[in-house]
């Protein structure tokens, strides 16, 4: 059975970076920045799972291990350890790859990885699946408590 189910998820996550870099909306992507977004973009449609690293699930946190970890880059495992390990960015000065971090419960307990300055790739909840969000959406834009990188 003929399956080309990741070299197309691939070849789409290619393109929409390529998209988005051409109309501006972002800086130059290069080297590990463009490593983790098109990682992150490569996932897309695959389902949510607590406790998933991939690749046949994951959870938001784990988006950001599986992703981090394909380019290279030693992150925790959780949302919160993210959080606090990373080196802070101000809201103003996002880049891609950057994580941003939501308020979704009672903590922040919910990440995801910019792709521009304004879209973010993240594993939504239970019975959803990998998705692209505006950080500038009214849900996320409220419960928006912070952006760190582990990048330069």
């Amino acid at each position: 059975m003929y399956r080309p189910a990741l070299p197309l998820k691939l070849l789409v996550a290619t393109q929409l970076l390529l998209m988005l870099s051409a109309c501006g909306g972002s800086r130059d992507v290069s080297g590990q920045r463009l490593e983790i977004v098109t990682n992150a973009l490569a996932q897309v449609g695959t389902p949510y799972r607590y406790g998933g690293t991939g690749p046949n699930g994951f959870d938001c946190s784990g988006l950001v291990y599986y992703t981090h970890t394909k380019a290279g880059i030693d992150v925790p495992r959780v949302t919160n350890d993210q959080k606090k390990s990373a080196r802070r960015v101000s809201r103003s000065r996002l880049q891609p790859g950057d994580l941003v971090f939501f308020n979704t419960g009672v903590t922040t307990n919910h990440v995801g990885i910019m792709i521009d300055s304004t879209r973010f790739v993240h594993a939504p909840s239970s019975g959803k699946r990998v998705s692209t969000s505006r950080i500038t959406d009214h849900y996320w834009h409220r419960n928006f408590t912070g952006a760190a990188t582990y990048l330069n």
